[in-house]
């Protein structure tokens, strides 16, 4: 795949999978770059994926508080607010509003 196509599709897309990782429980950010690229978003670099989980914070659609590590140092864990439970359902319906009718036009242009 294109890394600047992907990469241009991934900023799109950041935010509401990150939410929807969130919704399913707390976690800290190494922890989501792993689930994002073993979902098959594919690999995410710190350089992207902090920023957006400071923006979520910001915004108020996340909160983070440092929780001391088992067997090392002390890791911020990120956690979706009652703003964040509403924006993943808003953004979540909106993302599949959007992305049905580009699969069917895409589906047909390759098929075809």
């Amino acid at each position: 795949m294109d890394s600047d196509r992907r990469g241009q599709w991934l900023r799109g897309v950041l935010d509401i999978c990150v939410l929807a990782l969130l919704r399913e429980r707390e976690s800290y950010g190494y922890q989501l770059a792993q689930a994002l690229d073993a979902a098959g978003v594919g690999p995410i670099q710190g350089g992207t994926l902090y920023p957006v989980l400071l923006r979520l914070q910001r915004t108020g659609l996340v909160t983070a508080r440092w929780r001391e590590g088992s067997a090392g140092p002390a890791r911020k864990y990120y956690r979706l607010t009652d703003d964040g439970h509403a924006a993943l359902r808003q953004g979540g319906s909106d993302w599949l509003t959007f992305v049905a009718p580009v699969n069917d036009i895409v589906t047909k242009g390759v098929a075809g």
